[in-house]
């Protein structure tokens, strides 16, 4: 079994508004992550929510095989709410991509390459790398523990810098896509 984790908790420090609800293509910014996962066949979809939550719950779809968590911790960084989605997964996943809401051009194609390389070899880490740079990593279970340990506003990048010989890299013909990070940036995209 293989899970999704949305992360669509942040702060949105730097816009007037909430990012997660921005639309691009007549849906929310979280929401494109959350129908990647889905396109993908993940198992489940694990959306965690903190920041505005009532109001991006309202504005996003969650699909049967989704459930929604809060991170009441989501002010003290990404770490906590990468904790908080592993926490809710399934007991019998074996590992979990982890998907940024403000990255909304993660195709589903790209998903299931970062899968079939879990599913190839089985390493601690699957990271899809672009043409210019890395994307979402898929995290085996076996070191859920390790990434859970970590605290602030960090992901798994701290793990894979400190032992990148556990990391798989699914190489893709493409540019990595964007974030939104900025006010501006959804117009770009």
């Amino acid at each position: 079994m293989i899970s999704a984790i949305v992360l669509a908790a942040g702060t949105s420090s730097r816009f007037s508004k909430t990012k997660q609800l921005l639309e691009l293509e007549g849906k929310p910014l979280a929401q494109h992550a959350i129908d990647a996962a889905v396109a993908a066949g993940v198992d489940e979809v694990v959306v965690v929510l903190g920041h505005d939550a009532d109001s991006v719950r309202a504005a996003i779809v969650v699909p049967p095989i989704g459930k929604v968590v809060g991170n009441p911790r989501f002010r003290e960084g990404q770490s906590t709410s990468v904790r908080a989605g592993l926490a809710a997964c399934d007991p019998e996943s074996e590992g979990a991509v982890v998907l940024m809401a403000d990255q909304p051009r993660v195709a589903p194609e790209h998903v299931m390459l970062l899968i079939e390389g879990f599913r190839q070899e089985r390493r601690p880490i699957t990271r899809l790398r672009y043409r210019d740079g890395p994307g979402p990593a898929l995290l085996a279970r076996e070191i859920w523990g390790e990434v859970s340990a970590l605290t602030g506003d960090v992901g798994a990048r701290e793990i894979i810098a400190a032992d990148p010989g556990r990391v798989k890299e699914v190489p893709v013909d493409a540019d990595a896509p964007s974030d939104v990070d900025v006010p501006g940036d959804e117009e770009r995209l």
